[in-house]
């Protein structure tokens, strides 16, 4: 009996230990999609803050890098619709045309910049008529640095009392490396610094590509999430689809190098009700966090859509709750404080 009691003071011991958001195996975990991004302008300290004030466990900053290799988040390395370079007549002569990732598009690129000249510039509203109010925080905010990030998690977390994790994506990562610019020491180094390096760490690290996944298993202990999406397939291997990637033995193969699968929302219900994969994934190891979660009819199924236009917002928490009961470990939204009252029970 003693040693009985011994062991259940050591295990309440253990979990007093484990913050509350990240411990939890009630509700998935919330990862904030680009910060509070339905309600600040993407990838900026505001919308971040305000994620981590209204109770996201995973802050979520999609990593390109600059000229002189520092880490920024932009969701993509064009940034002509999430800043103000436009306006901007000493930048006039960095327009130009590129292939990234087989997709052509013109505008300016964060590789062609140095930190400096990045600084001058100011976030904007990336889907300005499906959030027109958030237009008022246009040219407020910088671009910020990956360290500017951690910087402020860590200040939140002495603030807050919590643990808040990180979950960083690396875009384009071999078309990065191709141009000299490689994530992964840059990333690896910068984690480290702040104390991130195992398992135990609140750190996912994400990508659609394959081989960087594969190059950063052997490199760090630090959890790693293979993105999957409803169509195509890695930029990196041509000759491979996600459908073949989400098969019994395409999920074996991803638990050799990953810890989870991050799919579309599409992937996990589709218009018939809930698909099989996240049993299917579960049974190969792996965990499944699904994205992204939005309140707008434009980014709803039809099921959750509401008739009063793309900007209107539909039956959000329904489908927070529909995704949740599938059984996934993890959910992006958008909207982290309307998708944390959904888990929780109350409406948004």
């Amino acid at each position: 009996m003693i040693g009985r009691g011994l062991l259940r003071i050591g295990l309440f011991l253990l979990m007093s230990l484990i913050p509350l958001s990240i411990a939890s195996a009630a509700d998935p975990i919330l990862i904030a999609h680009r910060g509070a991004s339905g309600e600040r302008p993407e990838h900026t300290l505001a919308s971040y803050e305000r994620a981590i004030d209204q109770g996201a466990d995973y802050i979520e900053p999609d990593l390109v890098l600059t000229k002189d290799g520092v880490l920024v988040a932009r969701h993509e390395n064009e940034i002509s619709g999430t800043t103000d370079v436009a306006d901007h007549p000493e930048f006039a002569d960095r327009k130009t045309s590129k292939t990234i990732d087989g997709v052509a598009m013109t505008g300016w690129f964060t590789e062609d910049f140095t930190l400096a000249e990045l600084r001058t510039l100011h976030a904007r509203e990336r889907l300005p008529d499906l959030r027109p109010a958030n237009k008022r925080f246009n040219d407020l905010y910088p671009i910020p640095t990956f360290e500017e990030i951690l910087k402020l998690v860590r200040a939140k977390e002495a603030e807050t009392g919590r643990r808040i994790g990180i979950y960083p994506e690396t875009k384009h990562p071999s078309y990065f490396a191709g141009i000299g610019l490689p994530h992964q020491a840059a990333l690896l180094d910068m984690l480290s610094r702040y104390g991130y390096q195992t398992e135990a760490d609140p750190v996912f690290i994400q990508s659609f590509e394959v081989g960087n996944l594969k190059a950063l298993r052997t490199a760090t202990r630090l959890r790693l999430i293979q993105l999957v999406d409803a169509q195509g397939g890695p930029a990196d291997l041509p000759g491979t689809s996600y459908a073949d990637m989400l098969t019994v033995q395409g999920l074996a193969d991803i638990a050799t190098y990953a810890d989870g699968i991050g799919p579309s929302a599409a992937l996990v219900i589709a218009p018939e009700g809930p698909t099989a994969l996240v049993g299917r994934a579960h049974d190969a190891g792996l965990q499944v966090h699904v994205w992204t979660l939005r309140m707008e009819n434009n980014f709803l199924p039809v099921a959750y859509q509401r008739p009063d236009g793309p900007q209107g917002r539909g039956d959000f928490a329904g489908y927070v709750r529909a995704i949740a009961a599938t059984g996934v470990d993890g959910i992006f939204s958008d909207f982290p404080g309307q998708a944390r009252q959904a888990l929780s029970g109350g409406a948004p």
